[in-house]
């Protein structure tokens, strides 16, 4: 099943039955499972259990999710469909703080209907099908964008280091982080990745191991404190990260462990790329302080992946999901409209001035 897993959609809708379908990732890689998900409260859990994870994929589910429920209220006019809607969309919006592409989708399905005000429940419906496959097209596209705008940056044979996963699993297709890695292998070329542990999920290990060797990759697991040896010793020319949101100023909320990679790359004078879709840049979040940073349960430092619990029972734990990367510490952020270099203030600008342009040229 590993070599199929590139073949199947991470998340998708099925107009058949009227479902969310995902690849459950808590089970991976020992279980390619599929997921037909049609109530909120299955959706919400996917969300929050980290079934679907990665922000791209969070964002498409929360879409497909919004539309699901859009489906199933029951309003003889506008008025009564859009408080029904609203309060499906703010159900989903809890299900996690951190990755602004879930409130960035939502918003967008919103917008839906908020600009066909007074038509009937019928064609809103309608409409917000097709802003949810648009939603999850278009990640299609900015993913493969990301990814051409990486490869500029490494050529064949470098090794490449990440952090979590940022690859297919967390988006549609391609992923943003490992997306230069999928598009090189496409065209021919080949690296060595380095996929660090990531507790306490393990994401890395689990997720991106097991998508780079569904590739055919070149892949080595390291636990995250051996970052430091595999830089020293000249085996990385480069490092990927993902993110969950980016704030006006660059700083950047990624997995937790992401920001001491950063500090270990800049010591050894290694580039740190963070591949951002700009449905994760936040404009109204001026700097990284201000990202509310989700805390999950201790459960997932003492008792998971453990047949016994490996920490005393009583001890406290902080597990944050995230931490913030500062500006400075990042050499480039790779979007679909271009790469932003310091100082970003300025340069995340621009990328948005090339999108409106380049939006407004399709229209």
């Amino acid at each position: 099943m590993a070599d199929n897993i590139l073949s199947i959609e991470t998340v998708a809708l099925d107009d058949g039955k009227n479902a969310l379908k995902i690849i459950d990732q808590t089970r991976l890689p020992g279980t390619v499972k599929i997921l037909s998900l049609t109530r909120q409260k299955d959706i919400w859990n996917a969300i929050y259990l980290l079934q679907v994870r990665g922000a791209p994929a969070i964002g498409v589910a929360a879409a497909i999710g919004v539309y699901l429920a859009a489906r199933d209220i029951k309003a003889a006019n506008y008025d009564a469909f859009y408080a029904k809607f609203k309060k499906a969309k703010e159900y989903l919006a809890s299900s996690r703080p951190t990755a602004v592409n879930l409130f960035w989708a939502l918003d967008r399905m919103e917008k839906v209907v908020l600009d066909n005000k007074g038509e009937p429940p019928a064609k809103l419906v309608a409409l917000l099908h097709d802003e949810a496959v648009a939603i999850r097209d278009e990640d299609i596209w900015v993913c493969r964008s990301i990814g051409e705008y990486g490869l500029t940056l490494i050529k064949n044979g470098d090794g490449i280091l990440t952090h979590c996963n940022a690859g297919q699993l967390a988006t549609v297709k391609y992923g943003t982080a490992l997306a230069p890695i999928h598009l090189g292998r496409e065209k021919g070329l080949n690296f060595k990745v380095f996929t660090d542990e990531t507790r306490p999920l393990l994401q890395g290990a689990r997720l991106s191991a097991f998508e780079m060797v569904s590739a055919g990759v070149d892949t080595t697991v390291i636990c995250d404190n051996m970052a430091s040896q595999v830089m020293k010793n000249k085996w990385v020319k480069a490092c990927f990260v993902g993110c969950d949101r980016v704030a006006a100023n660059g700083d950047a909320a990624n997995k937790i462990g992401t920001s001491g990679v950063a500090i270990l790359a800049k010591h050894y004078g290694i580039p740190f790329y963070v591949c951002a879709p700009t449905s994760t840049i936040d404009l109204t979040i001026k700097k990284g302080s201000d990202i509310v940073i989700e805390e999950r349960k201790a459960e997932e430092v003492t008792e998971m992946w453990y047949r016994e619990r490996m920490a005393p029972a009583g001890v406290k734990v902080f597990n944050p999901a995230f931490d913030v990367t500062d500006n400075e510490l990042i050499t480039g952020i790779i979007t679909e409209y271009g790469i932003a270099r310091p100082p970003y203030a300025q340069s995340i600008r621009k990328i948005f001035e090339e999108k409106k342009k380049q939006s407004g040229s399709k229209k």
